[in-house]
């Protein structure tokens, strides 16, 4: 059983939801992006989310596109991506999943991909840009790895749509909450999220987490009280990283930021 399945099964006997905080690798350096990861895993996080930097990142908004800039400046490659994982692994079994686009997949070698990260320690991937129907290849030799493939599902999603993600997705079904790419939002999320939980854990009994949006302790509560098994929050932990880059500040803000989102999580079951 994979790390990503341990632990929803575990949090589920403890009627809580996974937090999965984004962060994007080399920035503002691969050192700092390991001590981030270690530290976040302390202050409650369950899963880690790590970003490879690609300049041409079409599901990314504007705080996450300029997280990537700053680590291409500093030329972190996929390849230091798998090298910091295998670092974390020294230390830590807390599951990691890359989050990045086909294209570099592509010029890294499928085969050759997929085994490396296997041998890092890497437990699973998201790439927006690649559907299930053209990851004929990726799927098969993902799963002989056992790196579980995760797919993305949209409010705009038909029911057969829904079905087929839902079947080819390993480890979880990422359920993007809005149209449009990643960015935090102000106010109250969008209760057409309930409805759409409910339809697609319908289709599938495998965990979903939610993820576009979410960017704070009540909305993250509001998530996980209508059911998501996990819930995603990426720019907004991304820009108080980007506020304090070279300031001493940095790691207690990120961490400080992460622990009251775990805390807004844990709220939302009454917790």
């Amino acid at each position: 059983m994979s790390r990503i399945k341990n632990t929803f099964n575990r949090l589920k006997k403890k009627n809580e939801t996974a937090l999965i905080p984004y962060i994007m690798a080399g920035d503002p350096d691969l050192a700092t992006t390991k001590t981030l990861i270690l530290e976040m895993e302390k202050a409650g996080c369950d899963i880690i989310e790590i970003g490879a930097p690609f300049s041409d990142p079409l599901a990314d908004g504007p705080t996450i596109q300029k997280a990537a800039i700053r680590s291409l400046k500093n030329h972190t490659s996929i390849a230091d991506v798998l090298g910091l994982v295998a670092d974390v692994r020294t230390t830590s079994k807390i599951p990691l999943i890359l989050m990045t686009y086909y294209n570099l997949i592509f010029h890294y070698g499928e085969e050759r991909f997929v085994n490396d990260a296997a041998s890092a320690g890497l437990d699973g991937v998201i790439l927006p840009d690649l559907p299930p129907e053209e990851a004929t290849v990726l799927i098969p030799l993902a799963k002989k790895a056992g790196l579980d493939t995760i797919f993305l599902l949209a409010p705009t999603s038909t029911e057969d749509r829904i079905k087929l993600v839902c079947r080819v997705s390993q480890g979880f079904v990422y359920y993007v909450s809005l149209t449009g790419v990643t960015g935090a939002r102000a106010g109250a999320v969008q209760s057409s999220i309930e409805e759409s939980l409910k339809k697609i854990k319908a289709a599938t009994d495998k965990p979903v987490a939610v993820g576009f949006g979410i960017s704070t302790p009540a909305q993250a509560a509001q998530i996980a009280h209508w059911g998501a098994d996990g819930v995603i929050v990426g720019s907004a932990l991304v820009k108080v990283i980007e506020e304090h880059v070279g300031t001493p500040e940095l790691l207690v803000r990120a961490v400080e930021f992460a622990r009251t989102l775990k805390q807004g999580v844990l709220a939302g079951h009454g917790n």
